[in-house]
């Protein structure tokens, strides 16, 4: 049983549908990433698994229970915490002002998990009392991810981590994004940079047009003569 599965989900806006029968899932401990050209219903697969979109077909489960009627905030209630790819920090608020703002569902004592992410980005821990509208576009990031786990989440869906960061920040970003798996967290994550992220996927999904084009291992979908040709340049 896959721990988080979107199954066989067909949605859109407006009437037009975009997914056309997609199946995404992740199991806990596992990074699966969502690929595909523009256009292809990468972010809206992920926003229908939180329950930002609402499926006209299909079903989204966690952990063998029927999600798919919870609003989107009894879904992060249930676990699953989203990191959007803008707009994602409070950008007048300090950096723990903003990782304070992930815990708000929260009643036990939240100290532990903020030394933990100060443990995973080093550098938020040195800008705490910091304005998070001062920071660069990487650490801005790490803002967005730490506030996600402050939630104390079993899912974290990221879309377009990498996004507008440099190659530097890029890899950093995918380090620390490992090392959050090793905690047993069920990484769902949509990413442009294809090749660098199947690199660290355990599971890929190529979407084109709403649909599974591809699905197999991370070093699987590298190695495909086709993947590589159609949306890796080759």
């Amino acid at each position: 049983m896959t721990y988080l599965v979107g199954e066989s989900m067909t949605g859109g806006y407006g009437g037009a549908d975009i997914l056309k029968s997609c199946t995404i899932g992740v199991d806990k401990g596992e990074i699966a990433v969502i690929v595909g050209p523009n256009g292809a219903g990468k972010s809206t697969a992920m926003k229908a698994m939180l329950g930002l979109l609402r499926l006209r077909e299909g079903r989204v489960a966690l952990d063998g229970k029927d999600i798919t009627r919870l609003t989107p905030q009894a879904r992060v209630a249930q676990g699953i915490a989203f990191v959007p790819q803008t707009r994602n920090v409070f950008i007048s608020m300090t950096v723990e002002e903003n990782l304070e703002m992930g815990a708000f569902l929260r009643k036990d004592d939240i100290s532990e998990t903020m030394d933990q992410v100060f443990e995973l980005f080093p550098i938020l821990k040195e800008k705490r009392r910091q304005v998070a509208g001062e920071l660069s576009g990487g650490q801005r990031q790490q803002v967005a991810v730490g506030r996600a786990l402050m939630t104390h989440p079993s899912v974290l869906m990221l879309d377009e981590p990498t996004a507008g960061v440099s190659p530097i920040v890029m890899d950093e970003l995918f380090d620390r994004i490992l090392e959050i798996r090793q905690a047993g967290i069920a990484i769902l994550m949509v990413e442009q940079n294809a090749r660098q992220a199947l690199n660290i996927a355990d599971k890929g999904y190529v979407l084109v047009i709403g649909e599974n084009r591809h699905t197999d291992t991370g070093a699987a979908l590298l190695a495909d003569p086709e993947v590589r040709r159609s949306f890796l340049g080759g």
